[in-house]
């Protein structure tokens, strides 16, 4: 049996741990406005009529099950290597009454079991920073968007300049792991401020982005650059 002190951070298993009072501490650290984010994150993707979707990181599903809230005709896949988080997920979609639209499935977002050119959307919300490849995730978002389709992604960081860059600092660094400590009782709040401190700023990871097939065609900031939107399609083959 995998010991406490062997469970990679930012694994499925980390995130087991936490997974009953996830939605409570997203809704508290982010004062709500993680809800106006994910509005945003799928307005972007700008679907169709009868949309497939993949939503990567889905945890408890909350951006999957706004997508097909949103698009009523959408049928959407959540991928998630924790199993604890899908399971509230997979309860959320049936009190909603749109679990016949929203397939929630274990997966690891480096390595997709779906076709090329499968979605016309694919979106991941705070998850793209627990992935150890990033490149690699990105690749596979490329691969199974279909040409004209968005990738949009949703991730935290920490503002490195403006007037407000200190206090944003201030939350990441000790109000979020002192809330979630308080909270959950699980010390992997701290990890989870570590990694947000630690992902890169947009401007590099636009370009990683561009190195792993997708078209950048937008990087806009939220909230005073707590959170940043990106949104890119698959590039061209030349």
């Amino acid at each position: 049996m995998t010991s406490a002190t062997e469970v990679r951070q930012g694994s499925g298993q980390m995130f087991d741990a936490i997974a009953e009072r996830y939605d409570l501490l997203n809704r508290i650290i982010s004062l709500g406005i993680d809800q106006r984010w994910r509005r945003l994150t799928v307005a972007a993707l700008e679907l169709q009529e009868r949309p497939r979707v993949l939503d990567l990181a889905t945890g408890t599903a909350d951006l999957a099950l706004r997508i097909a809230q949103t698009h009523p005709d959408a049928q959407v896949i959540g991928l998630d290597p924790s199993v604890n988080m899908l399971s509230i997920g997979r309860d959320k979609a049936r009190r909603e009454e749109i679990d016949d639209r929203v397939k929630l499935v274990e997966g690891d977002a480096q390595a997709l079991p779906f076709d090329d050119d499968r979605f016309d959307g694919v979106t991941i919300a705070f998850g793209i920073r627990n992935v150890p490849d990033r490149g690699k995730a990105l690749a596979e978002m490329a691969r199974v968007t279909r040409p004209g389709g968005r990738v949009a992604i949703l991730e935290l960081s920490e503002p490195r300049s403006g007037v407000l860059g200190p206090l944003a600092r201030f939350h990441v660094h000790h109000v979020v792991p002192t809330i979630g400590g308080l909270i959950s009782g699980k010390k992997e709040y701290r990890y989870l401020q570590k990694s947000i401190a630690d992902f890169p700023p947009p401007e590099a990871f636009a370009e990683l982005m561009r190195e792993s097939g997708l078209e950048v065609l937008e990087v806009t900031p939220l909230t005073f650059g707590v959170c940043t939107l990106y949104v890119g399609t698959p590039a061209e083959a030349q």
